[in-house]
């Protein structure tokens, strides 16, 4: 009989409880809109609609940087894969605490940028910057957004999490 009410008190614990799995989101495309106060804004747009597949992601960059020229700017976040395309973007501002975007330049490069906007402890978002060109150069803008990163950090090296999406951006400041 004890055997029986063990056996009846384990079927019935609370391990029985379903585990509720937050679902990574599905990045294609990634839109980094940079407005200067006077001049020609510039946008730069990478799509990959087949994800790790084989086709490599589609990158367009329209308009020009200027030297020495201030940028407000705002990055989004879509999937693409739904019709009409997701806008991840809301998800990553409302998940601020679980989300930062660094913005990395790199091969000689003269940008820098500053974020707009922080999650709910002050820490920086980046979904909303000022990006600021420096002297005629040429390298590589690159914007990751990264899941769950440690917050506060000294950057993308420090900041451990998950690559939600990263994307490198060939630019030219004339």
């Amino acid at each position: 009989m004890y055997a029986l009410l063990a056996i009846a008190m384990i079927g019935c614990s609370d391990d029985d409880t379903p585990v509720v799995i937050n679902e990574e989101e599905v990045i294609t495309t990634v839109i980094l809109t940079l407005t200067p106060e006077s001049g020609d804004q510039v946008v730069l747009t990478t799509q990959d609609l087949d994800g790790d597949g084989p086709d490599e992601p589609v990158t367009i960059i329209t308009g020009s940087f200027n030297e020495n020229t201030q940028y407000q700017g705002a990055v989004r976040f879509l999937n693409e894969t739904e019709t009409p395309a997701e806008e991840i973007t809301n998800e990553v501002i409302e998940e601020a605490d679980e989300h930062q975007v660094f913005y990395t330049v790199s091969n000689g490069l003269n940008i820098t940028t500053e974020y707009q906007d922080e999650d709910s402890n002050g820490n920086p978002l980046g979904v909303s910057i000022i990006l600021e060109t420096g002297a005629v150069s040429e390298g590589n803008l690159i914007v990751t957004l990264r899941h769950e990163p440690v917050k506060p950090n000294d950057g993308l090296d420090s900041a451990g999490g998950e690559t939600d999406i990263t994307t490198t951006f060939d630019v030219t400041i004339e």
